[in-house]
């Protein structure tokens, strides 16, 4: 178990693997523990990271750091304080939003984002989710097998305030009219039975020529733990991509045209 101390306050985090670095963001539901497969396939060739955020996990609680301008603030002082130069970035939920904030803040920090179950506007969002108990959400959205019981043990962990107070600036949600001119590689995944997050309904193909969104069939709100050969796949190929390359160019292989839809 690591820990540093960013702010007065305790954030916990682990990593493995070695070479150039990628940070992984849980979601509403769990902590870092739910990402090890994901982490393991990236540290075949990157130092990968996975942080608890403010709230989660064992980091600390602290309602005055909940907001989703803290969140997303939490991970320039983790990078910063570890001299953590340009990552790539995998986010969940929560953790793909509060990325997705930073990486427009700071794109010189940034060179690929991943963004998991991401709204893009707060009306994507399932109200049970905004405002349900947390073991409630564990058994609304994390499957019953042993790949998902991480995301099921952790979810009870966090404290509650910190879900609620991340929907406390719906603006914040409001993405789909600001991602026209992102110019840093963003894939937007997924799960096509998410019953928390909604996918965007807007003609994919006037997204900006640095996102890609693919739908994964037959996964819900987990499509990591759900479908985790498949996820991992596309993790890895998103990875491929030379830096400054559209993530477009991934429907364009033949395995993923059969494979995704």
């Amino acid at each position: 178990m690591s820990a540093i101390l960013l702010d007065g306050g305790i954030v916990h985090y682990e990593v493995i693997g070695r070479g150039r670095p990628i940070i992984f963001l849980h979601g509403w539901v769990g902590s870092w523990r739910y990402w090890v497969p994901a982490m393991q396939t990236a540290s075949t060739s990157f130092r990968a990271y996975a942080v608890d955020m403010w709230g989660f996990g064992d980091s600390a609680h602290d309602a005055n750091r909940y907001s989703l301008d803290q969140q997303s603030a939490l991970l320039e002082h983790f990078m910063r304080e570890l001299g953590i130069g340009k990552i790539a970035l995998v986010g969940h939920g929560l953790g793909a939003l509060a990325g997705f904030l930073f990486a427009m803040r700071h794109p010189t920090m940034v060179d690929r984002v991943m963004a998991v179950q991401m709204p893009l506007e707060i009306a994507a969002v399932n109200s049970r989710l905004r405002t349900g108990a947390l073991a409630d959400l564990a058994d609304w959205l994390v499957a019953k097998t042993a790949a998902a019981e991480p995301a099921r043990t952790d979810a009870v962990k966090a404290d509650t305030l910190a879900v609620s107070t991340s929907f406390g600036s719906p603006e914040s949600f409001n993405l789909a009219s600001r991602i026209a001119n992102i110019n840093t590689a963003c894939l937007l995944v997924y799960g096509q039975n998410d019953p928390a997050i909604a996918a965007p309904t807007f003609d994919t193909n006037l997204a900006p020529p640095m996102m890609h969104i693919i739908t994964l069939d037959q996964t819900g709100h987990f499509p990591m733990l759900e479908d985790a050969a498949r996820f991992n796949r596309l993790l890895t190929d998103f990875l491929s991509l030379e830096s400054g390359e559209t993530p477009r160019d991934l429907q364009l292989k033949e395995e993923w045209k059969r494979r995704v839809r």
